[in-house]
């Protein structure tokens, strides 16, 4: 079971990565957004240490992607929010009739 800090910051991963794949983020422009120094909360580290993002030079700039494995957890993850959502729309709870006030 993932402990609350665990799943804050894979939350928070998701969303980096989904980020990531809106366009092309300079190393710069991440660390602006992403890099915290509040240890409880390492999104940039954990995705680098998990192979999920990587840094490439692209004419003399350093670019930030998500590698093949980043995309296999966001598509997998979306999946099941899909997955759950779609399982409430065809969830329809019971209707509960409050009775007429004034009937006998």
């Amino acid at each position: 079971m993932l402990r609350k800090a665990d799943s804050v910051v894979e939350s928070l991963m998701l969303d980096l990565l989904d980020w990531l794949t809106q366009r092309d983020r300079t190393y710069e422009e991440v660390m602006a957004a992403w890099r915290t120094s509040y240890p409880r909360v390492p999104v940039w580290e954990d995705a680098n240490d998990r192979g999920l993002i990587k840094t490439e030079e692209v004419i003399g700039r350093s670019i930030v992607r998500v590698t093949p494995a980043g995309l296999a957890l966001l598509t997998s993850q979306l999946s099941l929010v899909r997955a759950y959502f779609e399982s409430q729309l065809r969830y329809s709870p019971p209707v509960h009739r409050s009775p007429e006030i004034g009937t006998a």
